[in-house]
């Protein structure tokens, strides 16, 4: 009899916080209510595994950034202000993030720079991408972090400019600057390092 009680009144809270803004759910999360924060995860746990995994192009590292995401959101909440909705606010948290370990894992040269296309190419045509593959990589570690982290997210992640301003947190004039700058720098880069090579 208790036992049903306390599922009936359990269900009924969860009805009555799936029913709540997500202002108000942050608002409980902040005073101590988990239940709350579990609603906003459920909420927007979707759209931060299809972010992540835009950025690491694995579903277990996706899952594995989601789960990190979260908990920086968790860790971070006192200070969300409220000034964008939660949404927006966890989808920076989720680019951060997801930004934070592909540095990480290009420092330790982990990062597949190029996708890897055609299977059936000649062994000259593998030779020559892998070559193209190693140049891009050393090129684009040489680039100031803004530059190379523009070049990775455009060119090799095929991430549109519009959320590369948001995740960067810049205007789109500038992110246009920045990208200019970066191909000029790539390009000065791969010539020099081609003139090595001949």
């Amino acid at each position: 009899m208790i036992a049903e009680w306390v599922a009936t009144v359990a269900g009924r809270r969860e009805v009555a916080l799936d029913e709540q803004s997500d202002h108000e759910l942050v608002e409980r999360t902040k005073a101590g209510d988990m239940d709350a924060f579990a609603v906003l995860v459920r909420r927007c746990q979707g759209v931060v595994y299809n972010l992540a995994f835009r950025f690491m192009r694995d579903s277990a590292l996706a899952e594995d950034m989601s789960q990190e995401a979260f908990l920086k959101a968790f860790r971070l909440l006192n200070g969300f202000r409220g000034d964008c909705s939660f949404s927006t606010w966890m989808y920076r948290v989720t680019c951060s993030v997801c930004l934070t370990e592909l540095n990480k894992r290009k420092r330790r040269d982990e990062v597949e720079l190029l996708p890897e296309h055609g299977q059936g190419t000649s062994g000259d045509d593998a030779t020559d991408r892998a070559d193209l593959r190693e140049l891009i990589r050393k090129s684009v570690s040489q680039l100031p972090e803004n530059y190379a982290t523009v070049i990775t997210l455009y060119y090799l992640k095929e991430v549109p400019y519009e959320e590369i301003a948001a995740i960067m947190k810049v205007p789109m004039g500038t992110l246009k600057t920045w990208m200019h700058r970066a191909r000029q720098q790539l390009r000065e880069i791969v010539e020099k390092e081609y003139g090595h090579v001949q």
